[in-house]
């Protein structure tokens, strides 16, 4: 399997709603909202194989100190593949300097990001307000 990964894709309403479906993400009932909001990260990877977007992630930052990882979503039936881990291995290479990188990991994907050195952070708790419902 040939899978093409971009920071410089451009991304298309249909096909990002159709993988935010596949994945059961809430955000996906707010399009316009959603591909704003990915139009204002800091950075996008995709992740392609034949032309199909099977993969997204994006960051958030200040651009100096602090990077913050809110969406990485591989389609459901490319999943277990490497294609996540290479999605975040090119977000993290942007923000190796850093002196912060975060996320939330749902508990299902605690372990993929303890294995790509993730570690909870310290004694902190992750809080929001939130309008979704897939938690």
């Amino acid at each position: 399997m040939n899978v093409e990964y971009s920071t410089e894709d451009k991304l298309h309403e249909q096909e990002v709603v159709a993988l935010y479906k596949a994945n059961k993400w809430s955000s996906a009932e707010k399009p316009q909202a959603l591909l704003a909001a990915l139009a204002n990260s800091h950075s996008v990877v995709t992740a392609r194989v034949e032309g199909k977007l099977v993969g997204l992630g994006n960051a958030i930052s200040d651009g100096h100190l602090v990077v913050y990882y809110p969406h990485l979503l591989v389609d459901p039936e490319f999943q277990r593949q490497g294609i996540g881990k290479e999605m975040m291995r090119c977000l993290q290479k942007r923000y190796a300097r850093f002196h912060q990188q975060m996320l939330t990991a749902d508990v299902d994907a605690v372990a993929f990001y303890q294995s790509i050195g993730f570690s909870r952070a310290g004694r902190t708790a992750p809080m929001w307000i939130y309008q979704g419902d897939e938690h």
